[in-house]
């Protein structure tokens, strides 16, 4: 019964967009803005590939196939290169870093047109001014002053129109930001007025347009919030279509019991969940997707559920003063005390100190890092599970980053999809698009047809392949060619073309068109 009201309620809420279709043959009638010749097409949908060229206009695919003698303003030579659609980054923590850096090179350089931002319970709206911000939401900071945060989601939304990215933002809220804003105790449960509180704020990112809301009770700053209190703070969600996104309670041993609460909650809320990154942590755990991807199959069956991972076997993160978990390999990506340490082992660290490793790790904080903590198998199976989509998890500030965030797409295609043969190559393009865009409720992008935006990636299906590397992370892919963003072409040939033309995606009011 969820599944059957979710998909209705999307159904009403994409409203009646513009029959860009009765304008094809009045924009080939004019030169295009673009043309993009001789590729061959990727479409998004998992259709088997096909020889086209693409026609833009306004912003918008104009018309697919032979396009031989029309008139261009630019022209692109795509033989022997795949025309798919922009990928969509279903898990990002980019909502400061849109702001701050707006060229994004990170993800416009490998592919990637539109990010998905407020995941993991952590954003910066709404959140009040002057807010402390206990980790994780501390990684959200450029690190350099210049923090940003919003009292609502609105102002946010406007911030984001007013300085334009170089890809398209589409912002939830976060749990997290919501307990920091209202509780001074963060270590208890909500209260009554306190939750009523949270659900005011829910309420106003939902009329702003936030595609939904996320939760990270993984972390401290939400691990004392009980079911019962993030279904009543996301109560609000019922009926919208917006999703519930969840960097689940646990992801180790108790990841079964984790996934029953996540579906629980999306039962109780009838909305879609998202289980964020799905991964198994730590040596006991490894081989366990042989059991959960059956558990997510079999939800799937009954109420709307999707899920992402990334294609590494390290997951990067604040680094902990949990000692249970710091028994793995740990490399520091950042701490604000000690920057010398960035790429630096814990352990290590901690010998040089002459301390353990809980206590070099407070020692270092504010910090993040990268846990290698799990096994290839696990990653390889939940990848080439067909409904996962693929969402890059980076954190867009210091100079050692997990690799993901310049490396998520291109390692799919060349690694994964190319070397591995986890699945053909239309599959991987779904998994990166028509998938995404469906599961977040992305009208007109996500899949090459005519009268949706023209979000495109060009690349090179036998060279695509990440360069990034934990010891030298901040490169970008190879094989890329081009990417263009709502048809202004931003990537080209390994550098960036200057231009800043991303949208703000917003989930639309009930009975009318999608909101850009």
């Amino acid at each position: 019964m969820a599944k059957r009201t979710v998909e209705q309620t999307r159904t009403e809420l994409a409203g009646t967009e513009p029959s860009w279709t009765e304008q094809t043959s009045s924009a080939q009638a004019r030169a295009f803005d673009l043309l993009i010749r001789g590729g061959t097409v990727i479409d998004g949908t998992k259709a088997p590939r096909f020889a086209a060229d693409v026609g833009i206009c306004d912003g918008r695919i104009a018309a697919i196939g032979d396009l031989a003698g029309k008139p261009a303003a630019r022209t692109i030579e795509a033989d022997g290169k795949i025309v798919a659609p922009g990928f969509i980054d279903s898990h990002t923590h980019d909502d400061g870093a849109v702001l701050l850096d707006p060229q994004m090179v990170c993800k416009i350089s490998q592919g990637v047109t539109t990010v998905v931002t407020g995941n993991c319970g952590v954003s910066i709206a709404p959140l009040k001014p002057g807010t402390s911000r206990p980790m994780p939401l501390g990684l959200l900071a450029s690190g350099d002053g210049r923090n940003t945060e919003f009292a609502t989601f609105a102002e946010y939304i406007s911030a984001l129109r007013a300085t334009p990215a170089s890809v398209n933002v589409a912002p939830m809220a976060g749990h997290t930001a919501l307990r920091a804003s209202v509780m001074s105790d963060l270590d208890r449960a909500a209260t009554d007025a306190e939750i009523a509180e949270m659900r005011t704020l829910v309420q106003e990112a939902l009329d702003a347009g936030a595609l939904g809301v996320s939760t990270g009770t993984y972390y401290p700053p939400a691990e004392a919030a009980p079911t019962d209190e993030i279904i009543e703070v996301c109560r609000p969600l019922t009926g919208t279509g917006a999703v519930y996104a969840t960097h689940m309670r646990n992801e180790a041993d108790r990841c079964a019991e984790s996934l029953e609460e996540s579906f629980a909650i999306g039962r109780a809320l009838d909305v879609a969940v998202v289980i964020s990154h799905h991964k198994l942590a730590g040596p006991a755990n490894f081989g366990k997707s042989k059991f959960t991807l059956p558990m997510l199959r079999g939800a799937m069956q009954c109420q709307c559920v999707a899920l992402d991972c990334y294609p590494y076997n390290a997951s990067s993160t604040m680094l902990h003063t949990d000692p249970a978990k710091l028994q793995v390999k740990v490399v520091v990506a950042a701490s604000k005390p000690h920057p010398e340490m960035a790429g630096r082992d814990l352990a290590d660290i901690a010998v040089e100190w002459g301390v353990d490793r809980l206590e070099a790790a407070k020692r270092l904080q504010p910090a993040s890092a990268i846990y290698f903590s799990m096994d290839e198998a696990d990653v390889q199976n939940i990848l080439a599970f067909e409904p996962t989509m693929i969402g890059s998890d980076g954190l867009p500030f210091g100079e050692r980053p997990h690799p993901r965030l310049w490396g998520t797409f291109p390692r799919v295609l060349g690694y994964y999809c190319r070397e591995l043969e986890l699945f053909p190559l239309e599959t991987a393009v779904w998994k990166m698009s028509g998938l995404t865009a469906k599961n977040f409720g992305i009208k007109q992008r996500g899949t090459i047809a005519i009268g949706n935006h023209a979000d495109l990636t060009i690349f090179d299906a036998a060279t695509v392949r990440d360069t990034a590397t934990y010891d030298a992370p901040c490169v970008p892919a190879a094989g890329i060619e081009a990417v263009i963003v709502n048809g202004a072409l931003t990537w080209w040939q390994g550098a960036h073309q200057g231009a800043t033309a991303g949208q703000v995606i917003t989930r639309a009011a009930p009975g009318s068109s999608a909101s850009l």
